[in-house]
């Protein structure tokens, strides 16, 4: 945290690394599984952001968008367009899933940068845990769709 300068400095100096660091947000005590940090405050934040965000471009569509409308249609077609155009017309039937990782990535890297934010994103277990759940859904897809057949696309049939 910040902490008084020493000599003729005077002021606060802050150590860079300050902003990485999980805080309750009540209190001073130990940091539990249960206990309200910065971090889950700019989660939850994130999350409305993005509910928000497809709530109200959803809620008065007309055929002249209005800002907010614009907005939505641009995120759900720039994913929809990428979804499509990777997996095809197949893989569209996970574009929910990626939709809402997409829009979670970028809230919680856009609230990051407002001033005495905390970007979750930058935190190793948020993106442990996005990494192991893209992971295992891929892994348990590709085994549901290939068989034991999907660990072939791992290594060349025609190697030594």
């Amino acid at each position: 945290m910040a902490e008084e300068a020493h000599g003729d400095e005077g002021g606060l100096v802050f150590h860079p690394m300050d902003q990485f660091i999980v805080k309750p947000l009540f209190g001073d005590g130990p940091v539990s599984w249960y206990t309200p940090t910065n971090v889950t405050f700019w989660m939850a934040l994130a999350i409305l952001c993005v509910v928000a965000l497809l709530v109200l471009g959803t809620r008065g569509r007309a055929i002249v968008p209005n800002r907010i409308q614009s907005i939505a249609e641009l995120a759900y077609g720039f994913v929809y367009k990428m979804v499509e155009d990777v997996a095809g017309k197949d893989g569209l039937k996970y574009f929910p899933y990626i939709m809402t990782l997409f829009m979670f990535i970028v809230f919680s890297n856009f609230l990051g940068l407002l001033p005495l934010s905390f970007t979750t994103t930058s935190h190793i277990a948020v993106t442990a845990v996005m990494a192991l759940a893209v992971f295992f859904t891929v892994t348990i897809i590709g085994f549901v769709k290939n068989g034991a057949g999907f660990l072939s696309l791992f290594w060349i049939s025609s190697a030594p």
